[in-house]
């Protein structure tokens, strides 16, 4: 345990204000006398897009470790956001997955994630850290670089404007568009090694008017592009009684944002759901495109030297396809992590998180490229064991269709609380290879909530 008084902790700079950047303010507020929060953009009181966020506009969810995680930051926080209407959702029992051509089987699983816009619950975080008293915002400041001892060896702090602003210790949550890699060069460290897998992603997004009636009262349905088609979607409630649909191409054009080709484009999805609701929904607001080039990894861990006084998360460290929703919950798991490390005695705290968090991210990095790399148009390192897993998940996913087993081992990795070689465990990939045994059916069809199933199975489908 760490027993250093407050005052010997000084000051510590977040640079960004978004997710990962308030939730690392968080947590250093426990252990520094003041946090400082540096922010590009001026942020808004109220629940609205920025600037600074463009993935704000699309869909959006926190998983079930998310959820966790912030719970412990922030207690209390997910009773407010469902009460203010934050739609709760077990992501096995009222989402319909449709994967290798049906849906997985479905069950209460305890897997509970919260559904709502982004700025929605960057809002409420924003709020509770404004709320701190050793937490303060500086907002609408362009950050010109570091600033190092003589030697180099420690970062004390931040030029802004022609102003110096000194800390102790200085959190790069800048996200995807990070210049750290930069500011470590020029301070003589080098660049991290980085691994690049090029997805070609495109997306568009609309928000429509949610019934009680559609998809017989499910809440979410995820259908991943196949290698062969490249389209995808995803359909999630959201607060305000609003559906949030996000329609994904790889390595083609986008969906198009006015109301016919958006909705033909989801007629063309491989399974019928998304298409069925927004043909008939009423659509709220104006959509929103945006293109996501490729996931991005930085390894600062395997970086020979690296300067005291400094650290980073969040999508400065890794930038997931967005299709994952894995960002806001791999933010919240990191600060966990610092937490962790900070309350620790010891040198190389960098050092000490980098090799923490580089075990986190593994998980969300190999679930997102691993699956990506099953397009053949996507360029990244394609090893034998990239080949074989993805064979293995293809299988695993038909045998998920009707055994519940297969299913929650899937989902506990999917949502960051179990490591991916726990799908592979000798009970797991038993049940796989029995699973693929069984005669197809038509897994479409059959899915609770289609026409067939509810015809066939009277009672058994909620309205």
């Amino acid at each position: 345990m760490n027993t250093d008084p407050l005052h010997e902790r000084g000051h510590a700079v977040v640079i960004g204000g978004s997710m990962a950047g308030l939730l690392a303010a968080r947590v250093l507020s426990e252990f520094y006398e003041r946090v400082t929060i540096v922010e590009r953009d001026v942020l808004p009181g109220a629940r609205e897009n920025r600037r600074g966020v463009p993935q704000g506009r699309h869909t959006h969810a926190l998983l079930a470790s998310g959820c966790r995680a912030l719970e412990t930051l922030f207690n209390g926080i997910s009773d407010q956001l469902v009460a203010d209407g934050a739609v709760p959702n077990d992501v096995v029992a009222t989402s319909r997955w449709f994967m290798e051509g049906g849906c997985h089987s479905r069950f209460r699983s305890g897997l509970d994630a919260l559904m709502m816009s982004r700025p929605f619950l960057e809002a409420e975080v924003r709020k509770r850290v404004r709320a701190l008293t050793r937490v303060q915002f500086r907002e609408g400041c362009e950050i010109a670089g570091l600033v190092a001892t003589a030697d180099k060896s420690r970062v004390t702090g931040l030029r802004i404007a022609g102003e110096t602003l000194v800390a102790d210790l200085v959190v790069d949550a800048s996200g995807r568009g990070s210049k750290s890699p930069e500011w470590l060069e020029e301070l003589g460290y080098g660049k991290p090694e980085e691994q690049r897998v090029e997805v070609a992603l495109a997306y568009t997004s609309r928000f429509f008017r949610r019934q009680p009636t559609d998809l017989n009262g499910d809440l979410a349905i995820v259908i991943p592009p196949t290698p062969e088609g490249k389209r995808g979607g995803v359909m999630l409630a959201q607060e305000g009684g609003r559906w949030t649909v996000t329609l994904t191409t790889h390595f083609g054009p986008a969906a198009p944002p006015e109301m016919d080709g958006f909705i033909e484009f989801a007629r063309g999805l491989p399974a019928p759901y998304i298409y069925e609701v927004v043909r008939r929904a009423e659509p709220l607001g104006e959509p929103a495109g945006a293109r996501f080039p490729a996931s991005i990894r930085r390894f600062y861990e395997k970086l020979g030297r690296f300067p005291d006084g400094y650290l980073l998360l969040g999508d400065a460290v890794s930038s997931f396809n967005p299709v994952y929703g894995q960002g806001m919950s791999v933010a919240a798991l990191e600060a966990m992590e610092l937490k962790s490390v900070l309350t620790e005695s010891g040198e190389n705290l960098a050092r000490r998180f980098f090799a923490r968090a580089s075990k986190l991210v593994d998980i969300p990095w190999s679930i997102a490229v691993g699956n990506d790399l099953r397009m053949p148009e996507a360029k990244g390192p394609r090893t034998l064991g990239v080949k074989v897993v993805n064979a293995y998940m293809a299988k695993l996913h038909k045998a998920a269709h009707h055994d519940a087993a297969v299913t929650m081992a899937f989902h506990q990795v999917g949502n960051l609380l179990a490591p991916p070689q726990s799908v592979m465990h000798p009970r797991i990939v038993w049940r796989v290879l029995w699973g693929n045994l069984r005669p197809p059916r038509s897994a479409t069809a059959e899915a609770p909530g289609s026409q067939r199933f509810a015809e066939e199975n009277p009672g058994k489908v909620k309205g």
